[in-house]
């Protein structure tokens, strides 16, 4: 159905022409869900962009030729290539969120979407609208479609999405990263909804993800990219259980393994230098500065019976507002020096926890303490009050985090000024070059700005921001989830240095199963803003006791026993 024979992409500039793609082949039958993997860079996004002629300017094709059946998509002119993309080709992105129009209903925008390939009526254009939520699994669908995109959760939008795609009866859907923000039972259905289109439908799926696990429960074969050039591709067991490029064997070698809990990641050499690079002097002195502070880093931190509630707009003035419970009776302990494993569902609680924790959401009931200390709820801690210090946090997305406007330099001396750590504004700069050697950066990172670094060394000056300010506790709000295997992997190793060297408090959320056994002590399974389960994290993985535990375990795509089981055995192979 689709053939790609020699692809190259490049891209013109002042310096030269960078080759994004060079000399790619690859081709999807019917049916046949093809995957596409590689670390951040690699090409995997490009290659979609040109499929589906949506190649940023001044990319271009260079060499080599697209097939679409018989078609020669890169002959089409602009009026063909614009009917051709959306009727024969769609495309699935990575957030639904940015995908959809918040001004529109899901009505308005299915049968816009219709329309524009159809002469079909309104009517009936909502009627196939209705049919097309009912078959991606949106229940009551004739009541829902009237809805707005922030009335749905995460994994109903990529469904909306997926309906959206398939509005015009495409022969091939391009889903470019369609789980990365999901967790692994919306993950689990999404994929269970895509096998189901190319089963019943034929339709064929260029998967891209970084997500080895997804790769091998959901694919018949795959491509697996670096520098813009295939290194090795075949039928998914094969290459994933028997690789043959030593690239191959590194990346897999990379991916977290739920059935055993290791010491260490071994990491492809995709960051120069960061991960074998020698602790420094400078290194030394920043290591020195955070254990001379006047109390350990790592402190126990728990809630008793915390309880948040949301009151809702209210809709009739003899009414009163919906009220929705958050967080139900909630306790927690992390011992000091440990790290504390934090799973669940969207929409479980796990990230309103945290907003507690750190001041942010003010709870209807409960404390909070620091080893022995109660801790002020929100309402009581000022923008400079000494415990907004002592919990800090390493959020999802660094780049969202860290001011776009700001030097790194800047960045990371804002905490020092901001608690009162450093009045000296030269030994301030002294310390943020310092902690940048720490975390594996160079110090001459100081003076360039966010957008100059990769995912991975984003995250890395995040964490450092964040060590900057002398925590006592640190909350990492899925901290690896937007990153490629094997830059995920160096982040992981990176905290669990620090961890050790510092005896770190360590607050772990992630919905990735895999990454939570390789980096907690114990863990808390959150559903509905219920605690459901809590223990030492290697009860938990060997033992669950909750069904609930059990079932999140099982749709986990590289479950030992369950599907996707081949990811676990090429690691030891390796």
């Amino acid at each position: 159905m689709l053939t790609v024979e020699n692809l190259t992409v490049q891209f013109p500039g002042r310096f030269g022409t960078f080759t994004a793609i060079e000399d790619v082949s690859l081709t999807i039958e019917r049916g046949e869900i093809h995957g596409l993997v590689g670390e951040s860079g690699a090409g995997k996004s490009t290659i979609g962009a040109a499929i589906i002629g949506l190649l940023q300017p001044p990319g271009f094709v260079s060499n080599g030729s697209i097939h679409l059946g018989d078609t020669d998509l890169l002959i089409l002119g602009d009026d063909e290539a614009h009917q051709t993309r959306g009727k024969r080709i769609s495309m699935i992105f990575q957030d639904p969120q940015t995908s959809l129009n918040p001004l529109m209903t899901i009505e308005d925008q299915l049968i816009e979407t219709i329309q524009t390939h159809e002469d079909i009526s309104t009517e009936d254009a909502r009627s196939r609208a209705i049919s097309l939520l009912e078959e991606t699994g949106i229940e009551n669908a004739s009541q829902r479609i009237k809805a707005y995109p922030h009335q749905f959760s995460g994994g109903m939008r990529q469904r909306v999405v997926i309906a959206l795609a398939l509005c015009t009866n495409p022969e091939l859907i391009i889903a470019d990263e369609p789980t990365t923000a999901l967790d692994v039972a919306v993950q689990s259905q999404v994929l269970d909804l895509i096998r189901g289109l190319a089963n019943t439908r034929g339709i064929g799926f260029l998967l891209i993800t970084h997500d080895i696990g997804v790769i091998a429960q959901t694919c018949q074969n795959v491509t697996v990219l670096r520098g813009g050039q295939v290194m090795e591709h075949g039928p998914t067991q094969q290459v994933l259980n028997a690789p043959e490029h030593p690239y191959t064997q590194s990346l897999m070698a990379a991916v977290p393994r739920l059935d055993v809990k290791l010491d260490r990641f071994l990491v492809p050499d995709t960051e120069e230098g960061v991960e074998t690079a020698p602790i420094g002097r400078s290194a030394e002195d920043a290591e020195r500065w955070l254990r001379s502070g006047d109390e350990m880093l790592g402190q126990g931190l728990s809630m008793e019976g915390v309880t948040v509630k949301f009151t809702g707009a209210r809709d009739s003035l003899f009414r009163k507002p919906e009220v929705f419970v958050a967080l139900d009776d909630v306790s927690m302990t992390i011992r000091p020096g440990t790290v504390m494993g934090l799973v669940g569902e969207s929409g479980s609680g796990k990230s309103t926890m945290a907003k507690v924790l750190t001041g942010l959401v003010q709870p209807t009931a409960g404390t909070l303490k620091l080893n022995d200390s109660t801790l002020p709820l929100a309402r009581q801690r000022g923008r400079k009050d000494p415990s907004r210090r002592v919990i800090q946090m390493v959020f999802q997305d660094p780049y969202s985090s860290l001011n776009s406007r700001h030097r790194i330099g800047d960045i990371l001396a804002e905490p020092l000024w901001l608690y009162g750590l450093e009045n000296d504004r030269a030994k301030r700069r002294d310390l943020a070059a310092a902690m940048l050697d720490l975390v594996g950066l160079s110090a001459d990172a100081i003076n360039r700005y966010p957008h100059q670094f990769s995912g991975g060394q984003r995250q890395r000056i995040a964490v450092a921001r964040s060590l900057l300010a002398r925590p006592r506790v640190l909350i990492c709000d899925e901290p690896t989830s937007a990153l490629d295997v094997s830059i995920q992997a160096q982040v992981l190793n990176l905290l669990k240095d620090l961890q050790a060297r510092f005896s770190l408090t360590i607050l772990f959320i992630s919905h990735n199963l895999a990454v939570v056994r390789q980096m907690s002590d114990d863990i808390t399974v959150l559903k509905s803003g219920k605690v459901v389960e809590a223990g030492p994290s290697e009860a938990f993985f060997n033992d669950p006791q909750a069904d609930y535990s059990q079932e999140l375990l099982s749709l986990t795509p590289n479950y030992v026993g369950q599907k996707g089981v081949a990811s676990q055995t090429l690691v030891t192979e390796v």
